[in-house]
């Protein structure tokens, strides 16, 4: 079943208005959440707003506020708030294009999926997307979202195009203070062609399956274990050799090693599902002859 958009508008592009839906383009569900429990009852432990000098208090004597001084503040409604809300006017204005790399990488938020809205909607998008590829650019516009001013910045995405909410600049934080706090180290040139060579040897593309976290599955692998009550299967990774002292050294061997074979890394290999079920058939008959 297809998602549901949240937001529907459209792109505007001059006097050109495209029809578009907005889905978000990431997923939370592969996050585990962890519950505080009062270990002698089981109990999911609970929260209570109190005020010191009064204790418990209800919802609706609870208002915002904004400390000027310490221990000092001035209230604000949240209806107040409410009203500063700027209006939606469901329109995403395309203001600018800037080159594919103008815009710094701290800057990027939020990705989403911006489709085309009814069939009225597909020539404009298509040609939107084949502009910006051939011109290898990327609109950079506004839009409101729940109230909230947002920069956009709009690519090309396969056939499609990817919507990235960006930060405001007030948002990010310079980096010279504690860049300049790296020191100047005069490089050996064999080192660095070492180097070169070590990352040429590993270039390829960018494959993100490849890449398993091992931390999330050793959690689950942890939790089922509990609710089976048995013992977790963890899989240790093989421990590191010595601390390096020479890097010259390091390098050397790391491009030898590479060039014998032993640099390249498999994958392990899955266990069959006849395998689980022997294990996990011993480990019941374990626990019953226990």
């Amino acid at each position: 079943m297809a998602p549901r958009a949240f937001w529907t508008g459209h792109l505007r592009l001059s006097l050109v208005n495209i029809p578009v839906r907005l889905y978000p383009a990431t997923s939370s569900e592969r996050s585990i959440a962890f519950h505080q429990i009062h270990e002698p009852t089981g109990e999911r432990i609970r929260y209570q707003k109190i005020a010191p000098s009064v204790g418990p208090v209800e919802n609706e004597e609870i208002t915002k506020g904004y400390e000027y001084e310490k221990g000092k503040y001035v209230l604000i409604d949240p209806k107040e708030i409410d009203e500063l809300k700027l209006e939606s006017k469901q329109t995403i204005d395309l203001a600018r294009f800037v080159d594919e790399d103008a815009i710094d990488d701290r800057y990027f938020q939020t990705p989403y999926y911006l489709m085309p809205d009814g069939d009225m909607a597909d020539e404009g998008y298509v040609l939107l997307n084949r502009a910006l590829k051939e011109s290898k650019k990327i609109a950079v516009g506004q839009f409101i979202l729940r109230g909230h001013g947002n920069i956009v910045a709009i690519k090309p995405f396969e056939n499609g195009l990817l919507l990235e909410v960006l930060r405001h600049a007030d948002e990010i934080r310079a980096a010279d203070k504690l860049f300049d706090e790296i020191p100047e180290v005069k490089l050996d040139k064999e080192a660095l062609d070492l180097t070169k060579e070590l990352i040429k040897r590993k270039s390829g593309k960018f494959e993100p399956e490849q890449f398993k976290d091992e931390y999330a599955e050793a959690v689950r692998e942890l939790i089922q274990a509990k609710l089976e009550d048995r013992a977790p299967e963890i899989v240790t990774a093989e421990p590191g050799g010595a601390k390096v002292i020479n890097i010259m050294d390091a390098l050397k061997k790391s491009v030898q090693q590479g060039k014998s074979g032993g640099g390249t890394t498999k994958a392990p290999a899955k266990k069959s599902s006849s395998s689980r079920s022997t294990k996990k058939t011993a480990r019941t008959a374990k626990r019953k002859s226990a």
